[in-house]
């Protein structure tokens, strides 16, 4: 309890961080896909504290995601193959937006698409909630849907157009979550950044697969899934890291085994100036503020009196 009363004084006194054209009043947030549709997770910790919530991803129709079972347990982090299941862009704006309005969460919309044309139809919709949200996250980059070929954030030009066509129909920043699943992630970032992203997001879960040795049958429903945890965080380092060299004008949100403060503060030196905490909260559903509290008291040790001492401290000569 001691240590989170520190924790929390010292995330107020390190301030606000201001990344892709929204300024939050800490650099932490909720990932998508890991905390919900809006304030599932409140009754763990104060989700109106953090930076922001980032509602799992939705698309323009209400979908059904994919088989069970849908996540399992790996060496060092989860498989999971979830499928993007969710109510659809009007049913969220009716009913989960105004149960995080009630509490003063600030809320990131996060859409996906296996078009275009599909993507667009979400940010329509999406456009008529307004300033209510803070900014829109475009999902690219997930893995794990059936008749969809291929991730979109392979893809520099669908990827830019995508951005670019979304940009154009809503009202608020819009961010890129891209894929690590690639060799091309800064000719993709650079990219999106171009076509109006002002944010990427970095990284989506890592392909893979994983095989139940008594019946020889994947143990998930969809076949593959993606792994995520703590054995993907220095994929996303990395990511974090050349995205920041090659792009050092353009806002990173790091994303990818954040399980500690240690590693929250590991991504923002690398280049990310804000990070969200995604599959630790399936351990501990209070995970988020609980690496917010930490990062701020390790930050404040080693001499940090706002994030700014922080962020992008590994390219400073």
């Amino acid at each position: 309890m001691r240590n989170s009363r520190r924790g929390a004084r010292a995330l107020s006194t390190l301030g606000s961080v201001t990344v892709g054209g929204v300024t939050l009043s800490s650099p932490f947030m909720t990932a998508s896909g890991t905390a919900g549709h809006d304030i599932e997770l409140n009754s763990f910790m104060p989700l109106h504290k953090l930076g922001a919530t980032v509602a799992k991803s939705l698309f323009h129709d209400p979908w059904p995601g994919n088989p069970a079972p849908r996540v399992h347990l790996a060496r060092a982090g989860m498989m999971n193959a979830v499928g993007l299941q969710g109510p659809g862009v009007t049913e969220w704006i009716q009913h989960s937006l105004p149960r995080c309005e009630s509490v003063g969460v600030t809320v990131v919309a996060s859409i996906w698409g296996r078009t275009v044309q599909e993507y667009v139809a979400a940010a329509q919709q999406l456009a008529s909630a307004g300033q209510r949200i803070a900014a829109l996250e475009i999902n690219l980059s997930c893995p794990n849907l059936e008749g969809r070929s291929g991730i979109i954030a392979h893809d520099v030009d669908l990827s830019a157009r995508i951005v670019s066509e979304v940009a154009n129909k809503v009202s608020v920043p819009v961010w890129a979550k891209l894929s690590a699943n690639t060799d091309r992630i800064v000719d993709v970032a650079t990219a999106v950044s171009s076509s109006g992203a002002q944010a990427v997001t970095l990284i989506n879960t890592m392909l893979g697969m994983q095989l139940n040795v008594e019946t020889a049958r994947p143990t998930l429903g969809n076949g593959g899934g993606g792994l995520s945890g703590s054995a993907i965080h220095p994929i996303a380092v990395r990511a974090v890291h050349d995205v920041r060299v090659a792009l050092p004008s353009l806002d990173i949100i790091g994303v990818g085994g954040v399980s500690t403060g240690d590693d929250a503060i590991e991504m923002m030196m690398a280049g990310a100036s804000a990070v969200q905490v995604g599959t630790a909260s399936f351990a501990d559903p209070s995970a988020a503020w609980k690496i917010a509290c930490h990062s701020a008291r390790h930050a404040v040790k080693i001499g940090a009196t706002s994030w700014a001492d922080i962020i992008g401290r590994m390219h400073r000569d």
